[in-house]
């Protein structure tokens, strides 16, 4: 076999190592991090712009996204975003950090 591809081939494996303690990393929050159990609670209330201002507050999120019925959205993820999901009723079904 060829020497350098052996080479090459530990160099990649060698990246892939922990260089780390061995032990788990602390969690820590990013300011304007979405926190999602204070929203949960505005759940079965109507969707206004009144309960969006509440939802930021209680939630700490930077952003808010409103998800009408039957409307698709992105997958991405974002810390400091909250998503709101409502039926036809204008009522709150479901809130995510997301």
């Amino acid at each position: 076999m060829n020497r350098p591809i052996l080479v090459a081939g530990a160099l990649a494996l060698a990246g892939c190592a922990s260089t780390g303690s061995g032990e788990p990393p602390t969690e820590h929050r990013v300011e304007g991090e979405c926190t999602v159990e204070p929203g949960q609670v505005f759940v079965g209330q109507k969707a206004t712009a009144e309960t969006g201002a509440r939802l930021l507050k209680a939630t700490k999120a930077r952003t808010l996204r409103w998800v009408p019925p039957r409307t698709a959205v992105t997958m991405d993820f974002r810390p400091d975003r909250l998503t709101v999901t409502y039926n036809d009723d204008l009522v709150i079904e479901r809130v995510s950090c997301t």
